[in-house]
């Protein structure tokens, strides 16, 4: 059985792997420090059977976001900044890639952050893609590309409602 812990010493990262160097650096030397400091929340996926072994993370983080960046039909919606949460990275180990894991993290990351929606006021949800391809797996969970910058993509909160409702009833 699959389950998430905040990450904390008892969690060994250094066998982590997911193909790329710098997440897997941040997860070896710096996020639990983040998280110490309150920068930061990682989480960890791991299997009952295999409590130390990391097949994957994220990172959560409140981020503020100026207006003017938002596509144009949320321009009006909101004051000159708003809030938002934001996932700061996602990575699945390379040996356990391709077997849902991400989709598995994004529905975890979503009700998280349908928790703190609830709690603190946030227009949505946002995540920079590292690249076209990993844009385009971030479009299938319903977030769309900032008008200046297509690698930086955005859920408004009424979409992350839905998305939450929808894996409520499933």
């Amino acid at each position: 059985m699959l389950k998430f812990d905040e990450l904390s010493r008892k969690h060994d990262r250094s066998g982590f792997d997911c193909g790329v160097y710098e997440l897997n650096q941040y997860l070896k030397n710096t996020a639990r420090q983040h998280s110490a400091k309150g920068v930061s929340r990682t989480f960890v996926l791991l299997e009952d059977g295999k409590p130390d072994e990391i097949l994957g993370f994220y990172t959560l983080v409140f981020c503020e976001i100026r207006v003017h960046e938002l596509p144009v039909e949320y321009l009006k919606k909101y004051h000159i900044k708003a809030h938002a949460a934001k996932l700061a990275r996602l990575a699945v180990s390379k040996k356990y890639q391709r077997q849902k894991l991400g989709k598995y993290m994004m529905v975890n990351a979503i009700e998280r952050t349908m928790l703190i929606a609830k709690n603190i006021g946030i227009i949505g949800f946002f995540v920079d893609a590292k690249d076209i391809s990993a844009k385009r797996y971030y479009e299938q969970f319903g977030f769309i590309s900032l008008p200046e910058n297509s690698l930086q993509l955005f859920m408004p909160l009424q979409k992350l409602q839905q998305i939450y409702e929808m894996i409520l009833g499933m």
